[in-house]
């Protein structure tokens, strides 16, 4: 029996070699984000929470750290249309899928599939959800995905992200985050591209006339200037019906701003539906190359006809 023994540990042994030859190569520091990116396309389609949120936050960990390869071993996984449809369930996966979605976003190699996963639908989706949380997380990612992507700031813009942004808007007056945020992707998906690092401070302003709300987006400067002055006014016409209009000014003096209130006699814009935007909707800019220091540097007014 103990000579029996001798070949099956060997044989063993040489299995072992073999099957560690036969094993594909993984670079190291990589092994947790793989198991975790099969995990999540194996368990996907079930959605149970317990089993798959320790696998969301490995990824968005390793997103958020920015090693190297991460973003493209999430493409190549295949997980994107399991978080689009983990964002669709509304169910208790959807905040940790949105926090890791919106790192995504920030990946170009990652959001380019975006829309063929449904995910941009999704996070249009998630623009409607009652959680604050959510909201400010699916904003963030409209926000980064759109910001130097004009084929996705198109995308967006014909999908009505506008309306649902302006909606979260006017439901959450108070909220000073999840404003922030909106008004951010506001800009982008408007192709005006407010970088998170330029770090604008937003704040309201006065408004010029009823159903108004006018917020001012300033970029800190070390001699006390603003490199830029962002206007955002929404301009609300009747029930469920609103304007918006964004302005990007010349470097101008905070001082200048305060003294003035930041009025300024806009062009109003015909009517955007809050709720789907099924019609067209057109972008209109007007560049300036040398103007005064008074005038604006570019506008974006929006359209929608139902």
């Amino acid at each position: 029996m103990g000579h029996a023994n001798v070949p099956l540990t060997r044989s063993c042994h040489a299995d072992k070699r073999t099957a560690g030859r036969l094993q594909p190569y993984t670079p190291p520091g990589d092994e947790n984000l793989n198991n975790a990116l099969g995990a999540i396309r194996v368990l996907g389609l079930e959605l149970i929470e317990h089993e798959l949120k320790p696998h969301l936050n490995t990824v968005l960990t390793d997103i958020k750290e920015r090693k190297k390869g991460a973003a493209e071993q999430v493409v190549i996984s295949g997980i994107l249309p399991i978080l689009a449809l983990s964002l669709r369930s509304r169910g208790p996966l959807a905040l940790p899928t949105a926090k890791l979605v919106a790192e995504l976003a920030g990946e170009s190699v990652v959001r380019k599939g975006f829309s063929d996963a449904g995910l941009v639908t999704a996070l249009l989706s998630a623009l409607t959800s009652p959680d604050q949380e959510l909201l400010l997380h699916a904003a963030r990612a409209v926000s980064r995905m759109t910001y130097d992507s004009s084929r996705q700031q198109q995308l967006l813009l014909r999908r009505g992200a506008v309306p649902r942004l302006v909606a979260v808007l006017l439901r959450f007056p108070d909220k000073e985050p999840l404003e922030e945020v909106c008004l951010q992707a506001l800009c982008n998906v408007s192709g005006m591209c407010v970088a998170e690092e330029a770090g604008l401070v937003w704040e309201r302003a006065a408004s010029t006339g009823p159903g108004e709300s006018v917020f001012r987006g300033v970029s800190p400067h070390a001699c006390g200037f603003a490199s830029s002055v962002t206007l955002v006014r929404v301009s609300r016409w009747a029930p469920g019906q609103c304007a918006v209009n964004i302005e990007v000014f010349r470097r101008c003096s905070s001082s200048l701003w305060s003294r003035g209130g930041g009025r300024r006699t806009a062009r109003r814009s015909p009517l955007c539906s809050l709720g789907r935007c099924s019609g067209l909707l057109k972008l209109i800019r007007f560049p300036a190359a040398s103007v005064p220091r008074t005038k604006s540097l570019k506008t974006r007014m929006f359209h929608t006809f139902l």
